[in-house]
């Protein structure tokens, strides 16, 4: 055995030793690992989420485990992440030779064909730069040799690219592209072969036992009763583990094909790039050399290039350097390396390296994609198959004893009812006939009484559950998650596009004092104003509009708050490209959610700069000290301020945005006239001149209003956090139903980042429970929130899609990022990533966490009765007659019920409506509740009763007496194993509804379920009618079938009586506790 055995005295049966609330997250009650100080159980560990490497190493030692290879599958590989630093590093000091290496290798796979250009370092081909050059260029970040090709304007015509527009990106274009230079791919590891988990399936010691004492028992069988009848014992019990075998390795490959086929979606990342003058978004496997992409604040760099221009562009290298200092970028350091992330800044990048001529194209080559990653519960699980382990290896060793001790005193008879051990009497070759069955009995018992499939099945249900949330939308970047979202008390929520739809247009708006409606009639606008007005909405915006050539509709890309600006402004008559001609950006100061707005630094053709800012509404307003109004005149604001606090605050009641745009002349010889300089100006934002405020509408999505009321009936508590001023937050809440009434808006409930930012730690935790909408918030403010909630034991689901929300995401228990309006940084700092956007969609993912628990309870409550009715009827009848009514072969044909087919039929229950009714599912919580004790009791204790009865007295009851006694046990003993296993195929049945008196509500629906009862029943058939030889079994006739099918059936009724029987609401763990306690005292 692979295990030292645990000590606990909880193992997920019994809650864990703790006066602390069983929500409690990672407060003082717990250490730094997760682990309650006062019972220190190994497999008490709260949160995985970045637990230190010595605790999960610790679980691990403690388990009982007999198959290490196939347990441990799924748990993160303890050595792999240095192992993996360690390629990093190597990577950075030897990439030309690793390459050359993988390509040789490669092309002597015929994974790839290797042109002309990835040998020689000559122009060859379509293209008067080669590949070689390229590489080497970009690899040694050679200046040098980018300036020898005339800069970056110089290799982008040598690379026949439009800077302004891109490539042409026809289909010749990108395969002429990717022959020359290679696509954006990597071979990847392949994944383990069928025949490699056919191999970890057989390294169960128990079942090697088995084997060996299979071929001893064939060989003694045939050396004593022929090849025609010898060979059944010990060729059925060999035929019997490779069956298990076999079932196991099928079921573990398919979780295997369902976790890669995840992992290429996470690997697919969408990315705008520039093509034809047009910004389109592709996979970032179609990226190819010569691509325009331009790169904003929390974007993933996609492959290796040189900085066509950007301002402010910072960038975190650590994901290749190891260094965790971003480095700033410009045209002294233009070199940008693939896989790293964009810190700060805007930009353009023209590709120079794909796939794997890139340093992260070596790397990720290099290194097998990581599924490895424990959950609470399969931690717990271990625990308890630790436990049961335990006591399973413990009734074995007594039955083994009894057994042996019975045989050879001669009190073991044999069918005829004759002593099988006479001393002096019986041959060698019996005794060790007789020795070695009584020994594989034993070790069979162990196969079915240590539940390997237990903690295994919580990897089957999150797979199988993973599939499906993808389905709903939902992609799981981490296991964990999947579970701890069943666990979940409140979400606290972004509003823009995750609560509301992201589909925003503007519907008010204010130039001057003066209302516009019409909205586009650009008439109402004096020309100075109006010209002023759309420089400053082209030129400060990271959007585009392409205008196709052939005539059409003008295309607007962007986020959805500049797209609806770019808009009105078209409305107005703006021409984006000509606009943006008249004037030159000499810097820029992008969107920042800490400050809520972005500003622009433009140099007219007139030689005059203006500074144009634009953001939230009132932090812009602050800053003016005049406004244009509609003649074009200056006039200055302090008289009319108010006015324009009431229009922002009229738009925001009525559920709109509020942007403002407002602008300033300055003078040009102040502005620094050298690179270094610029780059760090800091644009001046007082004395503006305020041009418009714009009202946006962002209708609220259908459905969150019913999805935000079955959070609330199932206990979890929505919280809205927004970058909004209050007024507009208040009105959304209310409109989603976060906030029931207008009276409820009253502080704490509803705040403002700034208020909570400057609380003391002790009393933002008391407020944070009562906060239920944030308004002005900044990804800091979201960040304290979490952590207040977290330490006053809230079990903690967040949404973000910035940069900056990272952190949040990172420290709550659920991070859940957007997978349209998210970046790449906040992707990554992510659990799970909803694809869509919608708050509907993280509903359905808190189903699907309390799906995967309650499958969980279903497997053990089914397994547990299996394991307390074997091991007791063995038990009994081996102590009281020497013998036992189920064999080898049957026990493991039990096991096979019980581990892999049980677990697919228990483990992939789709979530119900009832799930939704219940409060969250406590992460402290004993596994075993007492209302599954009471269900285990009731089944093992009826079906104990019944076999046993038919054991000592079946002859009697079955009228046998006058048969052969030979004939007659066997008859017994077949009833009895076919009883056992219909009992289990009904019982599968009760344990799908553990709190319910109908079991079988859409059990018509659930195809797996129905299918594997009955080809358990099918296959249960055949062994009894025609494999007798096989299973030591005889056939029965229809009465006797009729016999055992009624003690089956009888389950049913039996199940909805005992759920009448009421429980108490303390768990039983816990009066145990208090019993020890008194007692010790």
């Amino acid at each position: 055995m692979a295990s030292r055995g645990s000590t606990s005295s909880t193992n997920g049966l019994l809650p864990p030793l703790s006066n602390h609330d069983e929500e409690a997250g990672p407060g003082k009650a717990f250490d730094d690992d997760g682990i309650d100080p006062l019972t220190s159980d190994p497999f008490d560990i709260a949160h995985t989420k970045n637990a230190p490497l010595e605790t999960l190493r610790r679980w691990r030692q403690a388990a009982l485990v007999l198959n290490a290879s196939r347990r441990f599958r799924y748990t993160l590989d303890l050595n792999k992440e240095e192992e993996k630093e360690q390629r990093r590093r190597m990577i950075r000091a030897h990439a030309q030779v690793i390459r050359a290496a993988l390509l040789f290798r490669l092309a002597g796979e015929r994974q790839i064909v290797l042109g002309p250009t990835a040998t020689t370092s000559t122009p060859t081909g379509d293209y008067a730069v080669s590949l070689e050059q390229l590489a080497s260029m970009t690899r040694d970040h050679n200046i040098s040799a980018l300036q020898e090709y005339g800069g970056v304007k110089g290799l982008s015509e040598l690379l026949e690219t439009n800077l302004d527009r891109g490539i042409n990106g026809d289909e010749t274009d990108l395969l002429r592209r990717r022959k020359s230079f290679g696509s954006n791919t990597y071979p990847q590891k392949k994944g383990r072969s069928f025949l490699r988990f056919l191999w970890e399936a057989w390294q169960d010691l128990t079942l090697i036992i088995l084997v060996i004492a299979a071929v001893v028992s064939l060989t003694l069988g045939i050396k004593t009763e022929g090849l025609k009848e010898g060979w059944y014992d010990g060729g059925s019990i060999a035929f019997a583990v490779f069956l298990v075998i076999i079932v196991t390795a099928v079921s573990d490959y398919r979780q295997s094909l369902q976790f890669q086929n995840l992992n290429q979606e996470k690997q697919n990342i969408l990315l705008e790039v520039l093509r034809g003058g047009r910004t389109v978004k592709i996979s970032i496997f179609d990226i190819v050399v010569g691509d325009v992409v331009p790169l904003k604040i929390g974007d993933q760099v996609p492959a290796d290039g040189i900085l066509i221009a950007g301002h402010s562009l910072a960038i975190d290298e650590s994901s290749m350097t190891g260094e965790s200092k971003t480095v700033h970028k410009d045209q002294k350091a233009p070199f940008l390396m693939s896989g790293c992330k964009v810190a700060d800044g805007v930009g353009t990048m023209l590709v120079t390296g794909v796939g794997i001529n890139t340093e992260w194209g070596l790397l990720m080559a290099s290194i097998s994609e990581d599924t490895g990653e424990e959950t609470p519960l399969q931690v717990r699980l271990n625990g308890i198959a630790t436990f049961i382990g335990i006591v399973g290896l413990s009734v074995a060793v007594f039955v083994l004893a009894v057994l042996l001790v019975r045989y050879f005193t001669g009190y073991t008879k044999n069918p005829e009812g004759k002593a099988q051990f006479v001393h002096g009497k019986t041959s060698v070759s019996s005794i060790v006939d007789g020795v070695i069955k009584i020994f594989t009995i034993a070790v069979t018992i162990v196969v079915v009484a240590v539940p390997e499939g237990l903690p295994l099945a919580v990897t089957l249900t999150l797979a199988y559950s993973m599939r499906k949330m993808m389905a709903d939308k939902a992609l799981v970047r981490r296991l964990s998650a999947c579970e701890t979202m069943g666990s979940a008390t409140t979400i606290c929520s972004d509003k823009t596009g995750t609560l509301t739809q992201n589909q925003m247009t503007v519907v008010e708006a204010y130039v001057g004092r003066k209302r516009i409606n019409p909205l586009g009639d650009s008439w109402q606008l004096h020309p100075v104003l109006s010209s002023l007005l759309v420089e400053g909405i082209a030129q400060n915006t990271i959007g585009n509009v392409f205008v196709p050539k052939g005539g059409g509709d003008m295309e607007v890309s962007g986020s959805p708050t500049e797209k609806a600006i770019l808009s009105w402004a078209i409305k107005l008559g703006m021409n984006f490209d000509l606009v943006r001609s008249e004037s030159v950006v000499l810097h820029v100061f992008p969107f920042n959610s800490e400050k809520k707005r972005g500003g622009v630094a433009v140099k007219r053709n007139d030689f005059e700069v203006h500074i144009h800012w634009k953001g939230a509404a009132e932090i812009v307003l602050a800053s003016c000290t005049g406004y244009l109004d509609s003649s074009g005149c200056l006039q200055s604001i302090e008289e009319d301020k108010e006015v324009f606090k009431a229009a922002i605050d009229d738009m925001a009641a009525s559920s709109l945005r509020c942007v403002a745009i407002a602008y300033r002349s300055y003078e040009l010889d102040k502005v620094p006239t050298d690179e270094e300089h610029l780059a760090q100006w800091v644009l001046p934002e007082d004395g503006l001149v305020l041009l418009a405020i714009v009202g946006i509408k962002d209708p609220c999505r259908p459905g969150v209003k019913e999805a935000v009321k079955v959070c609330t009936e199932a206990g979890v508590k929505v919280r809205m956090v927004t970058g909004d001023n209050l007024r507009t937050a208040k009105a959304i809440a209310l409109e989603c139903g976060i906030l029931a009434t207008s009276e409820e808006a009253t502080e704490p409930t509803i705040i403002e980042g700034r208020a909570f930012r400057e609380l003391s730690e002790k009393e933002r935790e008391q407020v944070a429970k009562k906060v239920t909408v944030m308004g002005r918030s900044s990804p800091n403010d979201k960040l304290l929130l979490v952590q207040a909630l977290r330490t006053g034991g809230e079990v903690v689901a967040v949404t973000g899609d910035g940069t900056n929300d990272a952190p949040a995401l990172h420290e709550a228990d659920i991070g859940l990022s957007m997978g349209i309006q998210g970046t790449e940084v906040a992707k990554e700092s992510s659990d799970i990533i909803i694809l869509d956007d919608d708050f509907a969609s993280v509903v359905k993912v808190v189903r699907w966490g309390r799906s995967v628990y309650a499958n969980i309870q279903k497997f053990i409550q089914f397994q547990l009765t299996v394991n307390v009715a074997a091991l007791v009827i063995n038990v009994v009848a081996a102590v009281s007659s020497g013998d036992v009514p189920l064999n080898a072969v049957q026990l493991l044909w039990v096991n096979l019920i019980m581990d892999t087919l049980g677990a697919l039929a228990l483990a992939t229950e789709p979530p119900t409506d009832h799930l939704m009714h219940r409060s969250p599912v406590g992460r402290r919580e004993p596994l075993v509740t007492n209302i599954m004790w009471r269900n285990i009791l009731v089944q093992a204790l009826y079906q104990v009763i019944v076999l046993l009865v038919l054991n000592f007295w079946g002859r009697n009851i079955l009228h046998l007496n006058h048969d052969n006694r030979a004939h007659a046990v066997e008859v017994k003993n077949t009833m009895i194993f076919n009883a056992f296993v219909l009992c289990q195929i009904f019982n599968e049945f009760n344990a799908r509804k553990p709190d319910e008196i109908n079991v079988f509500t859409g059990v018509t629906r659930n195809y797996l379920f129905m299918g594997i009862v009955g080809i358990t029943f099918v296959l249960q058939i055949i062994i009894i009618e025609f494999l007798g030889k096989f299973a030591s079994t005889v056939k029965l006739n229809w009465k006797q079938w009729l016999i055992t099918i009624a003690i089956g059936v009888l389950s049913w009724p039996l199940a909805m009586i005992g759920k009448l029987i009421p429980v108490p609401e303390t768990p039983f763990g816990n009066c145990f506790q208090r019993c020890t306690t008194a007692r010790n005292a």
